[in-house]
């Protein structure tokens, strides 16, 4: 879960997704990572490919506006 992420070139589309994901939906790679969490927030691009999992939303926001991304909460 700490993987470093290219998220592409300056001009592409700067908005990224925010959303709660249950731990149980993750792959069992990524669950065995987890923890005792059973959800975590998922930032995605704008074609639905996910970027990042982490703890809790505000982490996601944070994360998305530290690489010049504007995060958008899906509910």
């Amino acid at each position: 879960m700490d993987t470093r992420y290219d998220f592409g070139p300056e001009d592409a589309a700067r908005i990224v997704y925010v959303r709660e994901v249950a731990v149980a939906e993750l792959p069992d790679e990524l669950r065995a990572q987890v923890g005792g969490a059973d959800v975590l927030y998922a930032v995605h691009d704008v074609n639905g490919e996910r970027l990042a999992l982490v703890r809790d939303r505000h982490m996601a926001f944070v994360l998305a506006r530290q690489n010049d991304l504007a995060p958008v909460s899906v509910h």
